[in-house]
C-alpha cells in the first residue's frame, strides 16, 4: 500500500507518495511554516492522482535533525495511507 509523508524542512512543507517502487515519487511543495490544512492536503494528493483511503486519517509523529542530540531541532513527520484514483497499481 502507496502512503503519503508529509515533512517540515527548510521552511516549507513536502507531501509525497512512497511508492514500493523506484525512487521519482509524486511530489508536492507547500511553502511557509504553517502546517498545510486537511483540504490542502487532500488537494495537493488530488493532483498527484491520489487519495485518503477511505476512513483514514494523518498519523503524527516528531524527530530530531540531529538523533543524538536533545537540543536539535524537532521533525513533524505525517503519515496516511492513499490509493491511486487512476485505478492502477500503487
Amino acid at each position: 500500500m502507496a502512503r503519503a509523508h508529509l515533512s517540515h524542512r527548510n521552511g516549507g512543507w513536502r507531501l509525497f507518495v512512497a511508492l514500493p517502487v523506484g525512487r521519482n515519487w509524486p511530489t508536492r511543495y507547500f511553502a511557509g511554516p504553517a502546517v498545510p490544512t486537511v483540504q490542502e492536503r487532500s488537494q495537493a494528493l488530488t493532483e498527484l492522482n491520489y487519495a485518503l483511503t477511505e476512513g483514514a486519517e494523518w498519523s503524527w509523529t516528531e524527530d530530531r535533525e540531529q538523533v543524538d542530540d536533545p537540543a536539535s531541532p524537532v521533525i513533524l513527520i505525517a503519515v496516511a495511507p492513499v490509493v491511486s484514483i487512476l485505478g492502477g497499481a500503487s
